[in-house]
């Protein structure tokens, strides 16, 4: 089974992740922040991971904490419900399209955490949520999850579609990546033997 729980707890936010790599897409997220909540939605059902997600955070203050936070305890969890890697596809691209906006996703679940972020909105807030902090989640969800993550948005002109394209592009190549390889059977996908830093 590959799942896992994680909690992160801090004088800014609690946070608890529950994960199933394996699972159908069910989510059940709470987070506090509306059009958040949407976009980790999205990255469930399209992924088809399983995620159960509970954050609390100092909202009065902002969204950031919440939001990185979040994003360091999932990718916490992916990396922990991964283990060594044996076996995963490991490597996935997509393009992505919603309605005028289209979004390319390439990745590497190699232990090796690293982002790429090409991606602008021309307005500050989609809902109630600062654009800024899509890349701050995104960076932390890679550098915890030990992704080699690119996105690319190519264009768009609707912040909304930009946003959701992205998140879809993520969950997508995340579904082709660290499926099972049934060539692959019990290898970790490298030359080097073992996957990481």
């Amino acid at each position: 089974m590959r799942t896992a729980n994680v909690s992160r707890d801090t004088r800014e936010t609690r946070i608890s992740v529950e994960i199933d790599l394996d699972g159908t897409g069910n989510y059940d997220v709470q987070t506090g922040v509306g059009f958040f909540d949407h976009m980790l939605e999205q990255l469930s059902r399209h992924s088809l991971i399983d995620m159960k997600i509970r954050a609390e955070g100092d909202t009065h203050i902002d969204f950031h904490h919440t939001v990185e936070d979040t994003g360091i305890a999932l990718g916490q969890a992916i990396s922990k419900a991964l283990g060594d890697m044996a076996g995963i596809t490991r490597y996935a691209d997509t393009h992505l399209a919603m309605d005028e906006a289209l979004t390319r996703c390439a990745l590497d679940v190699s232990g090796r955490p690293f982002l790429v972020w090409d991606v602008t909105f021309d307005r500050d807030k989609v809902g109630d949520l600062d654009t800024e902090l899509f890349e701050e989640f995104f960076r932390a969800f890679a550098m915890n999850a030990g992704i080699t993550l690119h996105i690319a948005n190519l264009y768009g002109s609707n912040c909304h579609h930009i946003a959701e394209t992205c998140f879809k592009a993520v969950a997508r190549a995340m579904r082709k990546a660290i499926e099972i390889d049934p060539r692959q059977a019990d290898r970790v996908p490298t030359t080097k033997g073992q996957l990481g830093g």
